[in-house]
C-alpha cells in the first residue's frame, strides 16, 4: 500500500514566525501532537522548513538556557526541528513504518514534487492493528516491561529530563509504590507555558524548581490488561486518543506499559514474516 492511501491530506501547518503559544493553541484545538512548519516564498507558495512537537516545546521551555526568556520571545523557529525526514506520497507503507520506528519519531511529512501534501503518524498505522491477525496477539507479548517512572513529588525538571533522555512521550507516576498518575510531554509543555506567563521573568530561574510532578500529572488513569488483544488496545487508542496505557495483570498490579510504538513494532514484525 502506498502511503498516500494512509496519510492525512492537507495537514494543518504553522508559520515559523508564529509565537509558541499560537502553536500550542492549535495543538489543543485540533488535538495534534506535532505540526509541520512552513515559511512563505515567492508566488504565494509555502516551503516546509521544520516540524514541531509537544516534546520539542517541553524540552526547549524547560531548558536552563532559556529559563529567563519570556514566553513572548519564543517563536516556532526557535523550537522546531529543522532536519525534517520526509517521505514521497508513493512510498510503500511498510518502508514508512520502518522509518518511524527506526528513528523513534511520531510523524513524517508526505511530499509530492517538493510540495507538502500530507502527514502520516503512528496513529494512522494503529488503525491497521484492528484486523484478525492482531486478535491473536496479547498485550503481554507486545508491551514494554521495563517501566520508566517518576515519583509524585519529583520536580518537573527531573520528569522533563527523564522523558528527553529516554526518548519517550509519557511517564508513569508512583506514590508509595502505587500508580498515582501519568505525565506526558503535552502536560509538561502546557505547564511551562503557564509558568512563564504568570511568573515574573526575574523569578523564572529560581521558581522553576518549585514545580513538581503532582501539580501537572493526570490522575485520569485508564489501564489495559496483559491478556487483552492488540486489536482491542488499538481500538481503545483510536477511541480515546491516548497513545499509551499502563498494563495490569489479574491482581491489578502494573506490569508494563503499551504504546503506539509497541503496536507499530508488532505491525512491522508481522509484515516482515
Amino acid at each position: 500500500m502506498q502511503i498516500k492511501n494512509l496519510m492525512s491530506e492537507n495537514p494543518i501547518t504553522i508559520d515559523k514566525n508564529k509565537n509558541i503559544c499560537d502553536c500550542l493553541r492549535i495543538m489543543y484545538k485540533d488535538d495534534l501532537s506535532r505540526i509541520p512548519v512552513i515559511k512563505s516564498v515567492e508566488g504565494n507558495k509555502k516551503e516546509l522548513v521544520g516540524i514541531i512537537s509537544e516534546k520539542d516545546i517541553a524540552n526547549k521551555l524547560g531548558s536552563s538556557k532559556y529559563a529567563d526568556v519570556a514566553i513572548s520571545h519564543f517563536h516556532v523557529s526557535t523550537v522546531m526541528v529543522k532536519d525534517v525526514i520526509t517521505v514521497d506520497e508513493n512510498a510503500d507503507s511498510n518502508e514508512v513504518a520502518n522509518i518511524l520506528h527506526e528513528n523513534n519519531i511520531g510523524a513524517l511529512p508526505v511530499m509530492s514534487d517538493d510540495e507538502l501534501v500530507g502527514i502520516v503518524t503512528k496513529s494512522d498505522f494503529i488503525n491497521l492493528c484492528k484486523g484478525k491477525p492482531f486478535e491473536k496477539i496479547s498485550v503481554k507479548d507486545a508491551m514494554t516491561q521495563d517501566i520508566i517512572s517518576v515519583a509524585i513529588n519529583d520536580r518537573l525538571v527531573h520528569a522533563r529530563r527523564v522523558i528527553m533522555d529516554s526518548g519517550i512521550g509519557r511517564l508513569l507516576v508512583s506514590e508509595e509504590h502505587e500508580l498515582a498518575g501519568i505525565i506526558t510531554s503535552k502536560d509538561i509543555a502546557k505547564a511551562y507555558v503557564s509558568f512563564k506567563k504568570h511568573t515574573p521573568e526575574k523569578h523564572h530561574q529560581a521558581q522553576l524548581k518549585n514545580l513538581v510532578v503532582e501539580d501537572v500529572m493526570s490522575t485520569n488513569i485508564q489501564k489495559v490488561y496483559e491478556n487483552d488483544s492488540i486489536s482491542e488496545v488499538a481500538e481503545k487508542m483510536l477511541e480515546t486518543g491516548f497513545n499509551g496505557y499502563p498494563v495490569s495483570n489479574e491482581d491489578n498490579d502494573v506490569v508494563g506499559i503499551i504504546t503506539q510504538s509497541d503496536l507499530l513494532k508488532i505491525l512491522i514484525d508481522l509484515e516482515s514474516q
